[in-house]
């Protein structure tokens, strides 16, 4: 062989090397979601497009670049785009949005001038990097699989990766450990197959690309013996698909795996030669056999994820449910679109519904690119798709290449409904295996332009490769780093100075995070009236990126509060209840409420709302004038509505409580005009005559509704609680025995054991009384159960026990509410040592008695054999 020959092979080996390194490393990065993996991504694509560029030179051979490969290009070209600094009259042009950004948020602070058609610029710049690094990777795979020991070795590392991913993940159920090696938890995503993946469809769609392309690798393998390893690990990867029950990735790899199925039948038919046509059906009836074991092992959970999607009904309420809200937000971007990777900055502002998650990305790839790249985007995945077809439409594919092209189809059609094609690990994976299809073949120039491999070639590689590199700079700033650095100062109560500053800085680069400014508007908040100018300003930008966050409200409202605009300022507390802050009104609003007109601004048009403002006014915080003023007002304004029922019986309780007898009975008739003969009113009439000191009359109506609800825990509850207050403690005992078997809880347990309690007290029974006092200690530990326990046990003249119990409790009070506890615990400590002192001198005084001592104390030491 000629020594160019050979330095040529050596570079190209080098290239494949640096790309079957990716599509492991890749992975391993925490399927492609760790930060650090961009490095290395950056680093070996460029060196395999760069030793490619090198052998193909010393080989004297043509660069290609397929027609596939044009959406790459084009998708950084767009990126670059997205990142040029514009005037403001340009940038009102090309992107209304963000100019409306920079004139609402940022001119007012100061950081004007001119601004990038990106929400998100670090998030485009990292794209861009992934772009060049994608489309590297596919022209080095391009330029290596001109050798068919290439191809192949590159598609079996894609293939054996996977089958090793699935041996964690199996490893790690057989030994019980829910954790990656038992060093990482994931926090927010429970997979049921713990291997480097957190996404268990992001492994589901590696895993599908790794077992087609190991059916044919083992379809095209010969000897057969030779292709029992490549069987066996698309056997694993199929199974592996099957235990992350994902249903699109289990779909969608079956679909893949079908129409391999039918290719090979259609060459059946036109070769007509039975023994190879049915030995070419061996490893997908294989990996068919290996799927419907995998999917028997795991039935009933694989059965209720399906049972979760079974109805057009189910299907609208999940993530395809939030489509039409982003595909509004993406026309709102239609020349250059929000920016590449800005979708998680920038959709709050367009989120019209609430979720209680992040939304990160779409989970559509359409949706994904007429987002960020506007309709160049679109134009581009249809641009992607026709290279594709045109793909599947060559002339002499092998089996190997229609498996391919079948797996990255499947994995294609299931980021319609996922985005693993947005994080290295499948992006990587499936471009090899795509690059692997597109190599140049002899007379074939239909898919790809020749390029010359000349030396502006390799240093137009160069230069890109570094400006891949480049990009991770201004690229590493990402929004939940900063984000919890500004919060981290908010928290530590650093000078507001400095967190205004910093989070100027912050803002600069992440313009349409709304979290930053609201995070600014908290620091100048803790300085009460002085800062609820500024806090105001931050905090309307917040709510102009995102409606619907609801602690920006509660912020606003503060600031408001502080300024004197109480009606605005209760509104935006109804904002933050509506914006899915359930405690926002019952909590802080209605503590802060001083007038009707107050209440009536917070209120939403929810009479149950009303009902539990009226609650908290009534009982915790004890307003019962400003209550029944509410009151009136929330049944004029809820007439005719079902919940004004519920509203007319807590006037009934708060006119009994105050003891104000004609109006209570004023408003149970109503509630009987409005719901008569239901249990509640049968009840509230009974505590109306029991107001008025008729309690038999009130006993009987309960023993009698008792009777027609039998099943009824709750109102046995209450009628054992009249009877003891009734004096008929023994009946009471026997109600409460009759529904021990309806109890379903502790917490119901806990409640019955302490009304057997109350019982047995009255009763004089002190010592059974202390039995069910300490099982509900038991049942719900707190500090009114142990002292309950201590009273008893005190009663008893159990002080050493006491003490115990008093100590167990004082455990469970806060460290500011222990002093009277302390106090209680040393009297009882006291009178023990004087209990023990004055049995001392007892036994002392009478020897007879100090005998009888000793007797008995022999009497309780155990036995011991000799």
């Amino acid at each position: 062989m000629a020594p160019s020959q050979r330095s040529s092979s050596r570079y190209t080996r080098l290239a494949e090397v640096a790309l079957a390194t990716l599509v492991v490393v890749c992975p391993l990065a925490l399927g492609g979601a760790a930060r650090w993996v961009l490095v290395p991504l950056g680093l070996l694509s460029g060196a395999a497009a760069l030793l490619a560029c090198i052998g193909a030179r010393r080989h004297g051979h043509s660069l290609r670049f397929p027609l596939v490969a044009v959406p790459l290009a084009a998708g950084a070209v767009l990126c670059v785009a997205q990142l040029v600094p514009l005037p403001s009259g340009v940038l009102g042009l090309v992107s209304p949005e963000a100019a409306a950004l920079r004139e609402f948020a940022l001119e007012p602070l100061g950081l004007g001038g001119a601004r990038p058609v990106s929400l998100d610029p670090p998030a485009t710049w990292r794209e861009l990097s992934k772009h060049l690094a994608y489309l590297f990777v596919f022209l080095a795979t391009v330029q290596v699989s001109r050798s068919k020991d290439s191809r192949r070795r590159l598609l079996a590392v894609v293939t054996f990766t996977g089958a090793a991913v699935t041996l964690v993940g199996l490893g790690h159920a057989l030994m019980g450990v829910t954790s990656l090696f038992g060093l990482r938890s994931w926090v927010h995503a429970h997979p049921t197959l713990v291997t480097f993946f957190g996404n268990p469809n992001h492994l589901a769609g590696f895993l599908g690309l790794g077992a087609s392309v190991g059916v044919g690798l083992a379809l095209t393998m010969r000897p057969p013996m030779k292709a029992l390893p490549y069987a066996l690990a698309a056997g694993a990867c199929g199974l592996g698909v099957v235990l992350t029950l994902s249903r699109g990735g289990i779909v969608f790899f079956v679909l893949g795996q079908g129409l391999l199925a039918l290719w090979l039948m259609r060459r059946r038919r036109e070769e007509r030669r039975g023994v190879t046509s049915a030995r070419s059906f061996v490893p997908v009836l294989g990996l068919l056999a290996v799927l419907a074991v995998g999917a028997y092992a795991v039935a009933e959970p694989l059965w209720a994820e399906a049972r979760s999607a079974d109805s057009l009904e189910k299907l609208g309420q999940s993530k395809v449910s939030l489509w039409p809200m982003m595909a509004k937000a993406a026309s709102s971007f239609p020349a250059l679109g929000m920016g590449r990777g800005a979708f998680e900055a920038a959709f709050p502002r367009y989120q019209s519904e609430l979720n209680p998650n992040t939304l990160t990305h779409p989970e559509n790839v359409v949706l994904q690119l007429v987002a960020e790249l506007g309709l160049p985007g679109l134009l581009l995945l249809v641009l992607a798709v026709w290279g594709f077809a045109r793909l599947a439409r060559r002339e002499g594919l092998d089996a190997l290449e229609v498996s391919a092209l079948a797996g990255v189809a499947a994995l294609a059609l299931h980021n319609l409904f996922d985005f693993s094609l947005e994080l290295p690990a499948c992006a990587v994976a499936a471009l090899v295996v795509l690059g692997t299809v597109a190599r140049p073949r002899e007379r074939d120039t239909l898919d790809a332009w020749a390029l010359p491999s000349s030396g502006l070639s390799l240093a137009a590689c160069g230069a890109l490769m570094a400006l891949a590199l480049v990009a991770l700079l201004p690229g590493a700033s990402r929004l939940a780093e900063v984000e919890t650095e500004l919060a981290e100062l908010v928290r530590a109560r650093a000078p507001v100075e400095t967190v205004h500053a910093r989070g100027l800085e912050l803002i600069d680069r992440h313009p349409a995070d709304y979290l930053l400014y609201r995070l600014v508007a908290s620091a100048h908040a803790a300085r009460g009236g002085e800062g609820a100018s500024e806090t105001l300003a931050f905090v309307n930008r917040a709510l102009y990126l995102a409606p619907l966050d609801a602690v920006s409200h509660r912020v606003a409202a503060h600031a408001l509060l502080a300024m004197g605009h109480r009606s605005q300022a209760f509104l935006e507390y109804r904002l933050a209840y509506e914006a899915g802050e359930k405690g926002a009104l019952v909590g802080d609003a209605v503590r802060r409420a001083r007038t009707v007109e107050d209440l009536v601004a917070m209120t939403p048009d929810s009479p149950d709302i009303a009902g539990a403002l009226l609650d908290a006014l009534s009982w915790h915080l004890n307003r019962p004038e400003l209550a029944l003023a509410y009151g009136a007002w929330a049944r004029e304004h809820f007439e005719g509505r079902p919940g004004v029922t519920a509203l007319w019986a807590r006037e009934t309780r708060l006119r009994l409580s105050r003891k104000e007898l004609p109006e209570a009975e004023a408003a149970c008739v109503q509630v009987e005009r409005r719901a008569p003969g239901e249990r509640d009113t049968v009840l509230l009439r009974a505590e109306v005559l029991r107001g008025r000191g008729e309690s038999e009359a009130a006993l009987r109506d309960i023993e009698v509704l008792r009777s027609r609800h039998p099943e009824d825990l709750e109102l046995a509850l209450i009628l054992a609680s009249w009877q003891m207050d009734a004096g008929l403690t023994r009946r009471a005992r026997q109600t409460l025995q009759s529904v021990g078997g309806l109890v379903t809880d502790y917490r119901q347990r806990a409640r019955l054991l302490s009304m057997e309690a109350d019982g047995l007290e009255r009763e004089g029974l002190l010592s059974r009384a202390v039995d069910r006092r300490q099982t509900v200690a038991r049942l719900l530990p707190s500090a009114e159960a142990h002292f309950a326990v201590a009273r008893l046990q005190e009663s008893l003249k159990r002080y050493d026990a006491a003490a115990r119990s008093v100590s167990e409790g004082l455990a469970l009070l806060p460290p500011d509410a222990r002093e009277a506890a302390r106090a209680w615990m040393t009297r009882l400590e006291s009178a023990e040592r004087a209990r023990v002192d004055s049995r001392r001198k007892e036994l002392l005084s009478d020897p007879r008695a100090q005998e009888l001592e000793h007797l008995l104390g022999e009497s309780r030491e155990p036995l011991v054999e000799p």
